[in-house]
């Protein structure tokens, strides 16, 4: 009989771990760049690579005499892509999919893109193996989904060269049996599209590009932001009060106006809950 119960306590303390959610690590390189530990892979998002004030600044943005990046790299590109088994490139901005990156990275390592026009690109540049992200693609037991952003405002996507420059950006969904469902929001101005996903996926885990960065002061738009901000962190949180939010997309590119610091006293101020709100540093690694 004690055989038996051992056997039956056996089985059941298997069949319990078989149902255990799985740890996910969530490494922050640097701007939108970061290392997702999910599903039994490892995959590698928005790669910038780029060396210290080697990039001039984007034209008519805010700071635009400044040099990209900002600030270096954590690490060695080396380190950053040993063993990573595909990458996800939102867009192909410099700032999320730069020529450093492109000669560092594999050129047989599979890239996940928003549309075949970003496909076509990237092919041309020497890589043999990327796919386009649809609603239900899949990275071995991973299922990515495309969601929709816009990289600015209504007012904006009315001028032609602006919405040339400005292009579109996805976000994406992450999905696994037995794994916590993450949300990369993307380069995106808050939107319906953004209360959608929320509503519709319940992500436990959704990480924002929060920078806010702007064009030029003196440019013709009343709304500058061309991506979140403070006020969008807060605005998540409260719109999705179960979540767990890493910010990032700061410090790094001249035209961001959010720090780190400015939004780590920002959720002081408001008194956010830092169990579930994350401002990384450069090569800090998050596990949920």
């Amino acid at each position: 009989m004690k055989k038996l119960l051992g056997i039956l306590f056996m089985l059941l303390g298997i069949s319990v771990l078989a149902n255990q959610e799985n740890v996910i690590e969530y490494t922050h390189i640097r701007n939108a760049t970061g290392i997702l530990n999910y599903g039994g892979k490892k995959i590698l998002i928005d790669p910038f690579f780029a060396d210290k004030d080697s990039m001039e600044g984007f034209p008519g943005t805010y700071n635009s005499e400044a040099k990209n990046p900002l600030i270096p790299l954590p690490m060695a590109k080396e380190k950053i892509v040993k063993g990573i088994d595909a990458v996800i490139v939102t867009h192909t901005h410099e700032d999320h999919w730069d020529k450093t990156a492109q000669d560092t990275i594999n050129k047989n390592t599979p890239i996940y893109v928003q549309h075949e026009k970003d496909k076509e690109l990237i092919l041309s540049q020497g890589f043999k193996d990327v796919k386009v992200v649809g609603n239900d693609t899949k990275i071995g037991n991973i299922t990515l989904t495309k969601t929709k952003g816009q990289h600015g405002t209504d007012t904006m996507y009315k001028v032609p060269q602006v919405a040339q420059v400005l292009g579109e950006a996805m976000g994406v969904v992450f999905r696994a049996e037995n794994e916590k469902t993450i949300y990369i929001v993307g380069d995106t101005i808050w939107r319906k599209s953004v209360e959608d996903v929320v509503t519709d996926y319940k992500p436990d885990i959704i990480i924002m590009n929060t920078g806010q960065a702007e064009f030029a002061q003196n440019s013709d738009f009343e709304e500058k932001a061309i991506i979140m901000g403070k006020l969008d962190l807060e605005r998540m949180y409260k719109f999705a009060p179960k979540t767990k939010i890493v910010a990032v997309h700061m410090d790094t590119t001249n035209h961001n106006t959010l720090t780190r610091k400015e939004l780590r006293t920002f959720i002081e101020v408001k008194n956010l809950d830092t169990n579930r709100v994350f401002v990384p540093n450069d090569g800090e690694k998050i596990k949920f």
